[in-house]
């Protein structure tokens, strides 16, 4: 995979950038036929799923619920209730 992801001591990392190379190895991962990279996908999909209710808490910390809600597009309740713990 080619992907160059910068290393750490490359400064902050914008969070476009990390997502475009999430995104490109997720697709090679998704366009091999080996059965690991489909196990890898079903290890990154629950890591994501995970990944969201961290986030979505610490955006509640560092915000709010409603802060959390509009950027899930949903609302205040259904964010709280999703990923509360």
């Amino acid at each position: 995979m080619s992907t160059e992801i910068p290393e750490p001591s490359d400064g902050p990392t914008p969070v476009a950038q990390l997502e475009s190379a999430a995104m490109e190895v997720v697709r090679q991962l998704a366009a091999s036929g080996d059965p690991e990279a489909f196990q890898a996908l079903l290890r990154l999909s629950g890591t994501v799923g995970e990944s969201l209710g961290i986030s979505a808490r610490n955006v509640a910390a560092a915000s709010s619920w409603t802060a959390v809600a509009g950027a899930a597009g949903t609302s205040r309740q259904a964010a709280w209730s999703r990923w509360k713990a």
